[in-house]
Protein backbone atom coordinates (compact mmCIF):
# COMPACT_ATOMS: atom_id res chain seq x y z
CA UNK A 1 0.00 0.00 0.00
CA UNK A 2 1.14 3.52 -0.63
CA UNK A 3 1.21 5.68 2.51
CA UNK A 4 -1.24 8.12 0.88
CA UNK A 5 -3.89 5.38 1.12
CA UNK A 6 -3.27 4.70 4.82
CA UNK A 7 -5.69 5.92 7.44
CA UNK A 8 -4.56 7.56 10.64
CA UNK A 9 -6.06 4.63 12.55
CA UNK A 10 -3.99 2.09 10.58
CA UNK A 11 -0.81 4.17 10.97
CA UNK A 12 -1.29 4.49 14.72
CA UNK A 13 -2.08 0.77 15.00
CA UNK A 14 1.12 -0.12 13.13
CA UNK A 15 3.23 2.17 15.28
CA UNK A 16 1.59 1.21 18.58
CA UNK A 17 3.58 -2.01 18.83
CA UNK A 18 7.07 -1.62 20.36
CA UNK A 19 8.49 -4.40 18.16
CA UNK A 20 7.35 -2.59 15.02
CA UNK A 21 8.82 0.68 16.28
CA UNK A 22 12.10 -1.16 16.86
CA UNK A 23 11.99 -2.52 13.30
CA UNK A 24 11.40 1.00 11.97
CA UNK A 25 14.34 2.40 13.92
CA UNK A 26 16.67 -0.39 12.77
CA UNK A 27 15.71 0.13 9.12
CA UNK A 28 16.11 3.91 9.51
CA UNK A 29 19.62 3.41 10.91
CA UNK A 30 20.73 1.53 7.79
CA UNK A 31 21.22 2.76 4.22
CA UNK A 32 18.25 2.05 1.95
CA UNK A 33 17.96 -1.51 0.66
CA UNK A 34 20.74 -2.85 2.90
CA UNK A 35 18.90 -4.16 5.97
CA UNK A 36 17.93 -7.77 5.27
CA UNK A 37 15.07 -9.40 7.15
CA UNK A 38 17.37 -11.97 8.74
CA UNK A 39 19.63 -9.31 10.27
CA UNK A 40 17.25 -7.70 12.76
CA UNK A 41 18.22 -7.95 16.41
CA UNK A 42 14.73 -8.55 17.75
CA UNK A 43 13.90 -11.36 20.21
CA UNK A 44 10.82 -12.79 18.45
CA UNK A 45 10.23 -15.84 16.28
CA UNK A 46 10.59 -15.66 12.50
CA UNK A 47 6.84 -16.01 12.03
CA UNK A 48 6.14 -13.19 14.47
CA UNK A 49 8.72 -11.00 12.77
CA UNK A 50 7.10 -11.77 9.40
CA UNK A 51 3.75 -10.65 10.81
CA UNK A 52 5.25 -7.35 11.98
CA UNK A 53 6.84 -6.78 8.55
CA UNK A 54 3.44 -7.40 6.92
CA UNK A 55 1.72 -4.83 9.15
CA UNK A 56 4.39 -2.24 8.33
CA UNK A 57 4.12 -2.97 4.60
CA UNK A 58 0.32 -2.76 4.67
CA UNK A 59 0.37 0.74 6.15
CA UNK A 60 3.04 1.87 3.69
CA UNK A 61 5.89 2.37 6.15
CA UNK A 62 8.11 -0.38 4.83
CA UNK A 63 8.98 -1.49 1.33
CA UNK A 64 10.66 -4.83 0.71
CA UNK A 65 12.29 -6.44 -2.29
CA UNK A 66 14.09 -9.70 -2.92
CA UNK A 67 17.79 -9.65 -3.80
CA UNK A 68 18.92 -13.18 -4.44
CA UNK A 69 18.17 -15.16 -1.32
CA UNK A 70 17.73 -12.07 0.85
CA UNK A 71 14.75 -9.81 1.37
CA UNK A 72 15.88 -6.25 1.98
CA UNK A 73 13.99 -3.30 3.38
CA UNK A 74 13.53 0.40 2.81
CA UNK A 75 11.76 2.83 5.10
CA UNK A 76 9.30 4.95 3.12
CA UNK A 77 10.06 7.96 5.31
CA UNK A 78 9.39 10.72 2.78
CA UNK A 79 6.13 9.21 1.56
CA UNK A 80 4.87 8.43 5.06
CA UNK A 81 5.99 11.84 6.33
CA UNK A 82 4.02 13.56 3.56
CA UNK A 83 0.87 11.75 4.69
CA UNK A 84 1.45 12.01 8.45
CA UNK A 85 3.85 14.92 9.11
CA UNK A 86 5.95 14.46 12.23
CA UNK A 87 4.63 11.02 13.19
CA UNK A 88 7.65 9.06 12.00
CA UNK A 89 9.97 11.66 13.52
CA UNK A 90 8.42 10.93 16.92
CA UNK A 91 9.03 7.20 16.51
CA UNK A 92 12.64 7.71 15.47
CA UNK A 93 13.27 10.18 18.29
CA UNK A 94 11.82 7.74 20.83
CA UNK A 95 14.80 5.40 20.43
CA UNK A 96 17.26 8.25 20.96
CA UNK A 97 15.79 9.39 24.29
CA UNK A 98 17.45 8.06 27.47
CA UNK A 99 15.15 5.66 29.30
CA UNK A 100 12.68 5.52 26.44
CA UNK A 101 10.65 2.74 24.88
CA UNK A 102 12.47 -0.52 24.42
CA UNK A 103 15.64 0.75 26.08
CA UNK A 104 13.87 1.02 29.43
CA UNK A 105 11.58 -1.94 28.87
CA UNK A 106 11.83 -5.20 27.00
CA UNK A 107 10.94 -5.39 23.33
CA UNK A 108 7.43 -6.33 24.38
CA UNK A 109 7.07 -3.07 26.33
CA UNK A 110 6.97 -4.83 29.71
CA UNK A 111 9.42 -3.60 32.30
CA UNK A 112 9.66 -6.91 34.10
CA UNK A 113 8.59 -5.49 37.46
CA UNK A 114 6.00 -7.29 39.42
Amino acid sequence: MHPQQATLQSALHALADPVRRLIIRQVAASPEWTKACGTFDIPVSKSTLSHHFAVLREVGLLEQRDEGTRRVNRLRAAEFGARFPGLLDLVLAEGAEPGSGENAAGADGVDGAG
